[in-house]
């Protein structure tokens, strides 16, 4: 039993490890309680060096059989450019995330004014501070300041609540020269303080802080009615933009910027995808090119050889002259050298589509050692049904990446101009707060005068007073400030506007581009079939003209100068038609590429392209064919 649960834990780590290298970069969010999420770090997985289960899986005895779909999954999921492509979406994301919180800057806060009204009306100093006059006893609480960060555009608020609290405990001593406003010659205070405030940003330009205090204070000054004493407060105060950073759109421009690059960066990964895709399909129809190529060189040899060996054999029976025979060997001698061109080329494209195909390349022993058999032939249609070019412009202007990414900065643009148009508005602000206290504490029996009977009492008393509102502040505030020569804000805005100007110049020049661009890849596609037909027509006439010459030379009414002539020129024609195959090839890749519709053409999804590991199953056929011999 425990060797079947042992055999069951070891397979079940060993699918789980199989299904390593299907991810993908990401990152994960924290996932700890709420209170301590917010400090936690998001979980970054590491780069993945390692093939997909589907390289290995296609490699029989030592030859990598490939069709085009499997090499295009391969380098889908092996890739390495595309792999650091991938992680371009992710960030965007996070980008997102990030003004999402409020934009580049975190907002600035105005002075704290808490502190000295929490203070004020508490104790020998807080009478003095209460009733207008200065005192040389501390500090103050907290300071104001008019300073403005300046950016080309309103400052976001920080849309992310802010809690902030402070907690104070002191014992201080403090020698007194005039005893008559504290009593006694040496002020003992000993205290505690406590200050919380929640801050929120709004959208629409400002913010609002509620806070909540309370101090405690235990003094020895006899002037004191209460002692000790306590006194809490709640504040709610308002800060509003109403001219210049007013409005949920200015304000946002910076969130709707990066959803609008967010998807600038899955539209960036789509083109990358295509050239990738494109890169594939161009090598392996070289690759079946070069092996055609290959084919029609080795069987150029193989007649060469045969001949050479007639010859041979009629220099024996004392037909043909023994000088012949040099002429044949030479002719055999070439044609192996270009054998041995040929196959190095193979090679050579073979290891630039291992490239593509794999993380490590040819550093892989079992991938260096593969040779590459392709499955797939390039077919030729009997007829290219090419649409009109007003619908393939239609399609284009749809499917091109370069398109989409062109209204997208469009967008942002304008998006961003939002920001240098507002900031031509003069600076209006409007704050406000409202303020409840409340004061309770002990009889001092050294007091000349008692408190009022609803002041006596602990922090509970003190409550009920904010809540029946007995001591209650209100504030409000408009502050103006108006530019009398704003050439600053106006040159902004003016750069701006030609920017988008220029910026629909440029599209509009792409555009026209564009379809020159379509024009010329259907003329190039029409090309490329009349050349291959005339190569075609062309390769089976000089193939029957050898034939003939050979026929005819077996009946001794040729020579071997018109077989050799023949041979090149059969050949010369294989190797046209070769060439014009693989330039039919190139051409109808190139005009999916420049209407944008290589992805689908080739039946690539980019939801599975992003993720890294693609659904569909790679199946070998029964019978597979063999290499090319070299």
């Amino acid at each position: 039993m425990r060797i079947r649960k042992s055999l069951a834990m070891f397979l079940a780590w060993g699918c789980a490890i199989t299904q390593l290298p299907a991810q993908q970069p990401f990152v994960e969010r924290p996932q700890g309680r709420i209170p301590f999420r917010s400090y936690q770090r998001p979980s970054v997985g590491s780069g993945i060096l390692t093939n997909s289960d589907r390289l290995r899986g296609l490699i029989r005895a030592g030859i990598l059989y490939l069709t085009v779909q499997d090499a295009i999954g391969l380098a889908i999921e092996n890739n390495l450019d595309l792999q650091v492509d991938r992680y371009g979406p992710l960030s965007a994301e996070w980008i997102l995330e990030r003004y999402k919180a409020g934009g580049p800057l975190k907002g600035v806060t105005s002075g704290n004014t808490v502190v000295n009204q929490v203070t004020s009306g508490q104790g020998a100093a807080g009478a003095l501070v209460a009733g207008g006059l200065s005192t040389n006893n501390g500090s103050g609480g907290g300071s104001s300041s008019n300073g403005q960060i300046s950016q080309i555009g309103p400052i976001t608020p920080n849309l992310d609540p802010v809690f902030q609290n402070s907690s104070v405990w002191s014992h201080q001593t403090t020698p007194e020269s005039n005893i008559y406003y504290y009593g006694t010659s040496a002020l003992v205070d000993i205290a505690h303080k406590f200050n919380s405030s929640v801050q929120q940003g709004l959208i629409t330009g400002g913010y609002v802080v509620v806070s909540g205090n309370e101090s405690y204070l235990n003094e020895n000054s006899p002037g004191n009615n209460l002692n000790p004493s306590v006194l809490p407060s709640a504040q709610i105060y308002v800060q509003h933009n109403l001219l210049q950073g007013f409005g949920a759109g200015v304000n946002s421009r910076t969130i709707r910027v990066s959803q609008r690059q967010l998807t600038g960066a899955n539209v960036t990964f789509r083109s990358q995808l295509t050239v990738l895709v494109q890169n594939v399909v161009n090598l392996y129809w070289d690759l079946v090119a070069s092996n055609e190529d290959l084919r029609a060189k080795q069987s150029a040899r193989d007649i060469s050889e045969k001949f050479f060996g007639d010859t041979k054999k009629q220099i024996e029976l004392g037909a043909l002259a023994k000088v012949e025979v040099y002429r044949a060997e030479a002719d055999f001698s070439s044609r192996k050298q270009d054998v041995a061109i040929a196959q190095q080329s193979v090679s050579q494209q073979e290891t630039q589509l291992k490239g593509l195909l794999s993380r490590n390349g040819v550093e892989d022993p079992l991938l260096d050692a593969a040779r590459i058999v392709t499955l797939d032939r390039i077919q030729v249609p009997d007829a290219d049904e090419i649409p009109p070019l007003r619908e393939l412009v239609a399609t284009a202007m749809t499917h091109r990446p370069d398109v989409e990414l062109d209204k997208i900065n469009d967008e942002v643009a304008a998006i961003t101009a939002t920001g240098t148009e507002n900031n031509l508005l003069p600076f209006l602000q409007a704050r406000a707060y409202t303020l409840n206290k409340g004061l309770a504490g002990s009889i001092n029996p050294a007091a000349p005068q008692p408190p009022l009977p609803s002041s006596v009492g602990g922090l509970g008393n003190a409550l009920g007073q904010i809540f029946d509102h007995d001591y209650t502040t209100r504030y409000g505030a408009l502050i103006f400030q108006p530019y009398f020569r704003n050439r600053g804000a106006q040159a902004d805005y003016g750069v701006d506007q030609l920017q988008l100007r220029q910026g629909d110049l440029v599209e509009r020049k792409n555009r026209n581009d564009m379809v020159v661009a379509i024009s010329n890849e259907m003329i190039a596609l029409r090309q490329a079939r009349s050349r291959y037909t005339n190569a075609v027509a062309s390769r089976a006439l000089q193939q029957d003209l050898l034939q003939k010459e050979q026929q005819k030379f077996s009946l001794g009414s040729s020579t071997i100068n018109l077989i050799i002539a023949a041979e090149r020129t059969l050949s010369a024609a294989e190797y046209v038609e070769i060439t014009a195959l693989s330039n039919y090839s190139r051409a109808r890749v190139a005009l999916d590429q420049v209407l944008g519709t290589t992805l689908e053409t080739n039946h690539v999804s980019i939801e599975e392209s992003l993720k890294g590991k693609l659904s569909y199953e790679s199946k070998l056929p029964a019978a597979l064919p063999e290499p090319i011999a070299k």
